[in-house]
């Protein structure tokens, strides 16, 4: 869902500095099928970066052959994903999946292999980051997916527009404004009386959704995958925070991704924007090469951290070639590839070891005064530290239900009216 929607240009972003080394050449361990070539496929959609890497497996093991499907919009693809799941035929043997569509799939994990019983034994927890690795078992405990990016959060700012306003513009002067949700409004209420017109920030829905997957609850409970919307009183005081700031104008009242939303970076519309690794690709391809340097990013976020984005390769039951496919998915994923692909396309890698590595950490950002963003979202990354679990419907919810209650709220409906819109929508979905 989210690599569909960047270009080539935008995930390239994030290493325009410091080039990343390449790729360890992959192990000379031969299959375990030893009886004439394995043939395999992947399935994966957007940009992995695997096309070299892929080539690189085959040469080291010459007695497979690998197949790669890749579609271009998140989508489409996770809808024929699950009608292929159904069907039990047609997919992949490694077939990728996007952590915003991960709670549609986890409970149907009797369709997946377990990846701790059929992978290489030291692909286990200690690779990956606690949460990317946790967030990765269905609640019975099963591991259907092997972690590839993550897209940790940091705050991405127009440094002249704060000055303008009379606020800090430095990144390591800001921290203080994104500290907590309380003094990030707050911030924003001065921005909007000094700014100028120009609102604090982009989208109701944007701001909410980070709000709720901190959570240690979502909108679906662990127990029984009832509906916490109601039951959680967080998720309501989120609302308020969000929808009271909506009433203050602090709301550029923009649907991310659409038109209006990318003009909206060129146009200065907004002076903060809640940002993902990936986002750092978006802001340099739709701000525009006139507004160079007058965007930053610093390493803080509102109550510590979070993540928005990142897949999972899975090996689903239909597959002839399951520990083989494993053992390509493992690949994949080990630090050494993790790092390649983040050279060839962007991903923000998700082991450890790749997030630390010094050519990853030494990345930097012209664009956005020489930031280390590698530094930044790797630091960023450590301090997720648990995995909101996402029960069956749950990214339904926030895409169909609480995003379209916020925009009518922008569009004048009264905060009170859309919680109640949003609760029913809910109800509507879980029962």
């Amino acid at each position: 869902m989210l690599r569909s929607l960047l270009t080539c240009a935008s995930v390239l972003a994030l290493t325009a500095a410091a080039g990343c080394a390449s790729s360890s050449t992959p192990s000379d361990t031969p299959s375990s099928t030893a009886n004439g070539p394995v043939e395999l496929t992947i399935a994966t959609f957007g940009k992995f970066g695997y096309e070299d890497l892929l080539k690189q497996y085959e040469q080291a093991h010459p007695n497979v052959k690998i197949t790669a499907r890749v579609t271009g919009q998140g989508g489409p693809f996770h809808q024929e994903f699950l009608t292929k799941l159904a069907a039990g035929s047609g997919l992949a043997d490694v077939q990728a999946l996007e952590e915003g569509h991960l709670s549609d799939f986890l409970d149907k994990a009797d369709k997946f292999n377990d990846l701790a019983e059929i992978g290489p034994k030291d692909a286990d927890a200690s690779r990956w980051l606690p949460w990317k690795f946790e967030a990765g078992k269905s609640k019975g405990g099963k591991l259907i997916g092997y972690g590839t990016d993550v897209g940790p959060l940091a705050m991405c700012y127009r440094k002249d527009m704060f000055a303008a306003a009379g606020l800090p513009s430095e990144p390591d002067k800001v921290k203080d404004l994104f500290a907590t949700w309380d003094s990030y409004f707050a911030a924003g209420d001065t921005f909007v009386q000094k700014g100028g017109g120009k609102a604090w920030f982009d989208s109701a829905s944007q701001i909410f959704n980070s709000m709720v997957n901190q959570l240690d609850t979502g909108y679906i409970n662990k127990s029984d995958d009832s509906l916490a919307i109601e039951s959680n009183p967080k998720i309501k005081q989120a609302w308020d925070k969000v929808t009271g700031a909506v009433t203050r104008n602090q709301s550029a009242k923009l649907t991310a991704f659409s038109n209006e939303w990318n003009s909206g970076f060129k146009q200065g519309a907004f002076a903060t924007k809640i940002c993902p690794s990936w986002m750092i690709g978006v802001i340099k391809e739709q701000a525009g090469p006139d507004n160079a340097g007058k965007w930053a990013v610093t390493d803080a976020f509102p109550e510590g951290g979070g993540n928005w984005g990142g897949s999972y390769l899975t090996v689903p039951k239909q597959s002839k070639h399951p520990k083989e496919a494993a053992e390509l998915a493992a690949w994949l994923t080990a630090p050494e590839q993790q790092l390649a692909a983040f050279k060839a396309a962007g991903p923000f890698p998700s082991q450890v070891k790749a997030i630390e590595a010094p050519e990853l950490l030494a990345t930097t950002d012209a664009y956005f005064g020489g930031a280390k963003t590698g530094e930044i979202f790797a630091n960023q990354a450590k301090k997720v530290t648990k995995a909101q679990y996402k029960g069956p419907k749950d990214g339904q919810i926030q895409e169909n239900v609480t995003s379209p209650a916020l925009a009518a709220v922008e569009q004048g409906k009264s905060p009170a009216d859309g919680w109640q819109q949003a609760v029913d929508g809910a109800k509507k979905l879980v029962r």
